[in-house]
């Protein structure tokens, strides 16, 4: 593989995964978020059924929050061997800006992993702090309509 191509698929491939990542992760963040806003806890009958709806799409959220920082880090492994790469191939001749520019490119990638990841993992907590609530909720309608049914019993 050439260097330029090395570049290229920290660059955009990288980088450009990560960006892909963390727009499905807002997506899926505000989806939920207008869901829970709108559910119907009455409609529900068996806990399991309103648990299942509720937990949609949160492994999505919570898979990305945690597999986002080892992208990055592969990307900052590959622009660590590029620089490696150009370092052994100009033994004599080093150009220390075009180091500079790789190690940065490096930490680039890491510095967007973590940016994607400390996003999905607060939206995954306040997402599923949310279905811990309307879960309770659900169980506080379910005994008052038990006690209102005894009471008319």
């Amino acid at each position: 593989m050439e260097v330029e191509q090395i570049k290229h698929l920290v660059d955009y491939g990288i980088i450009g995964l990560l960006i892909l990542m963390s727009i499905l992760t807002f997506a899926l963040g505000i989806e939920r978020a207008l869901f829970y806003r709108s559910v119907n806890l009455r409609r529900y009958k068996h806990k399991l059924a309103l648990e299942l709806d509720l937990s949609r799409k949160l492994g999505t959220i919570a898979t990305i929050g945690s597999n986002a920082p080892y992208i990055g880090l592969l990307g900052t492994v590959l622009a660590i061997i590029l620089t490696f790469y150009i370092i052994g191939d100009k033994q004599n001749d080093i150009d220390t800006g075009e180091i500079m520019k790789n190690l940065a490119l490096a930490l680039k990638a890491t510095a967007a992993g973590l940016f994607v990841a400390i996003p999905a993992t607060v939206i995954y907590n306040t997402l599923l702090g949310k279905v811990d609530r309307l879960i309770a909720n659900w169980e506080i309608l379910q005994d008052e309509q038990q006690s209102q049914k005894e009471l008319f019993s």
